[in-house]
């Protein structure tokens, strides 16, 4: 018996615990964290030399949804930011054009694959920029007792510039103040707030506080007898 014990087990035991060593430590590399996985992320597009006179002018660009592969390990730990698709705008005009979306505008660690993106096309308007100044609009509310009312309303500065989309530019009159509540006001007061356009694609160069200028006189004494 000992001499068996000798012969198979202790013969060569380094080598043979050093190979069972490196089997357990290859089993627990590969099992279970680098079986494959897949997950799906929301992901930007990243637009790169977009022409300097252009601007994008379609109302709505989605996310690419990116599906992904790899070690579990990886895609357990994979953070959104270290994924997006691009396209390159470069040689675009103002005109409608239609994108590829493939795995190849995608960028992403060296340890995935990208299995899918969606969409696999993108549409997109394009418009020359314009820059133009508009006047300010003051939005003014309030109650007031009778025979008081608003006389008159300034806007400080009485114009702002603004820029985006040709044709959505040229549609716009003038930016529009948030509302000011002049309730109580009997004489001149002024009243600190902000100017906005409408369209999502016209954007304020230099946003600004905005100083409005409210007058509330008495008018009046009512209808004659």
């Amino acid at each position: 018996m000992i001499s068996f014990f000798k012969r198979y087990v202790l013969h060569n035991f380094g080598l043979k615990l050093l190979s069972l060593v490196m089997a357990t430590g290859l089993w627990l590399l590969i099992s279970p964290d680098e079986q494959p996985a897949e997950v799906a992320l929301r992901a930007p597009i990243v637009f790169q030399n977009v022409p300097r006179h252009l601007e994008i002018s379609s109302e709505s660009i989605p996310e690419a949804q990116i599906r992904v592969r790899g070690p579990e390990r990886v895609i357990r730990q994979l953070q959104p930011n270290e994924i997006h698709a691009e396209i390159n705008l470069a040689g675009v005009t103002s005109e409608e054009r239609t994108f590829d979306l493939t795995s190849q505008q995608v960028r992403h660690p060296s340890d995935v694959t990208v299995v899918q993106v969606v969409p696999s096309q993108l549409h997109l308007a394009f418009d020359t920029r314009l820059t133009r100044e508009v006047e300010i609009r003051p939005r003014v509310t309030g109650n007031f007792a009778e025979g008081e009312q608003i006389t008159r309303v300034e806007a400080d500065p009485p114009r702002i510039t603004i820029t985006g989309p040709r044709h959505h530019v040229e549609k716009v009159d003038a930016a529009i103040t948030d509302p000011v509540d002049a309730t109580g006001t009997l004489g001149t007061a002024v009243f600190l707030t902000n100017a906005y356009v409408a369209d999502p694609l016209v954007q304020v160069v230099q946003p600004t506080s905005i100083r409005v200028r409210v007058m509330v006189q008495k008018v009046g004494s009512g209808s004659p007898h």
